[in-house]
């Protein structure tokens, strides 16, 4: 497997759909230690109330000191938020129910959609030298998911193939159309990625089908099939390139990782 050196510095992705259950954290989780095997350093930022990322990465609700709760709204220095994860050069801000109410505590805030950006530019994160930031966004397009994009200089969107799957992207389009003509014009669309995919049944072909379709080269050659051991890896607090490094849903993982990674050095060439 090639070995490409991050292009132009930290590379900031949201990865985003407003729709659940459609493999976003596990996407976030599992790319990001796809990336790690690839020699790069990761940083996950859990911007889910949920915090299933955080879960999913080894943190215990108790052991969540400092959050993006904290990060977005009390202007705490980043680094402080930041726990090391068991997977090497894979660490994450983790998040807790706490964040349920940031959308409300931050509307009458004047810079409420740019306190994240604001966060990731602190001095101190830029000395750490990540390769790639990436942001967990919640199920929805709120003011959280905001701040995600415009902190980001692209988004990854899952798109789980099942019925009517094409149909929730238009409002996700949309958003960032108008986060570019806003507050971030450098942002782009780093591509769809199709999920729980079964090439066994029709309508996951139909769904792949219609997708590169529609959306011709954003749609990734990677797909991530619909796998038991990807399944059962968050359970056991862990990426599925760790809990069972052979199987199916791990090897798509890391050839998602390696088309990422190859994408990007062709933009920076």
């Amino acid at each position: 497997m090639s070995d490409f050196s991050s292009p132009g510095g930290t590379k900031i992705i949201a990865i985003a759909n407003q729709k659940g259950g459609v493999g976003k954290t596990t996407t976030t989780i599992n790319l990001g230690a796809a990336l790690t095997e690839l020699g790069q350093k990761v940083l996950v930022i859990d911007l889910d109330p949920q915090g299933n990322a955080s879960t999913g990465l080894g943190l215990e609700a108790q052991d969540r000191d400092l959050t993006t709760y904290e990060l977005l709204l009390d202007d705490i220095d980043v680094l402080e938020a930041i726990v090391p994860s068991d997977t090497p050069n894979l660490s994450i801000i983790p998040a807790t129910v706490d964040l349920s109410s940031a959308d409300i505590e931050l509307i009458s805030n004047e810079k409420r959609s740019f306190l994240l950006r604001d966060a990731l530019r602190q001095v101190s994160l830029a000395q750490m030298n990540w390769d790639y930031i990436l942001i967990d966004c919640p199920p929805s397009l709120n003011l959280l998911t905001v701040n995600a994009f415009v902190a980001a200089d692209s988004v990854l969107v899952p798109l789980q193939s099942e019925f009517f799957a094409l149909e929730g992207l238009s409002q996700l389009m949309l958003t960032i159309r108008e986060i570019r003509h806003s507050a971030n014009p450098a942002l782009r669309i780093e591509g769809v990625v199709l999920t729980m995919y079964d090439i066994r049944n029709k309508l996951s072909q139909q769904v792949e089908a219609d997708a590169r379709d529609n959306l011709g080269q954003l749609v990734f050659q990677t797909v991530i099939p619909r796998n038991v051991r990807v399944s059962e890896a968050p359970s056991y607090a862990m990426p599925v390139l760790s809990y069972d490094t052979n199987s199916k849903g791990a090897m798509a993982y890391r050839s998602l990782a390696h088309e990422l990674m190859k994408n990007n050095a062709t933009l920076a060439a």
